[in-house]
């Protein structure tokens, strides 16, 4: 169940991967099958190739993205979730779900 963020967030979202950019949407989650993940952040674009390039800086593998729904997304959890989006400059929703460590 995805909750705690905006329909014009998710709008923006969806443009962006449609249009063949990188992007991020970050969003609280609860799934049983994740036990202490609350958040997911989808990293997506439509251009698979980019897609697949993009995730092979940081270790993710191919047969992991979500091709659902027209999407094509990587399902971001944990302490990789964590190092994705500090990397990728994304402070602000590292703060926004609590997600950033202590220094």
């Amino acid at each position: 169940m995805a909750f705690g963020i905006q329909r014009a967030e998710l709008k923006s979202w969806k443009k962006a991967v449609s249009d063949g950019e990188i992007a991020f949407l970050t969003h609280y989650w609860l799934d049983e099958r994740f036990p202490g993940s609350k958040t997911v952040t989808k990293a997506g674009c439509a251009n698979i190739d980019k897609l697949v390039e993009w995730g092979k800086q940081y270790g993710l593998k191919p047969e992991w993205i979500d091709m659902r729904n027209d999407y094509p997304h990587f399902d971001l959890f944990g302490n990789d979730e964590r190092r994705i989006l500090e990397n990728e400059g994304f402070i602000d929703q590292l703060e926004r779900f609590g997600l950033r460590t202590k220094a």
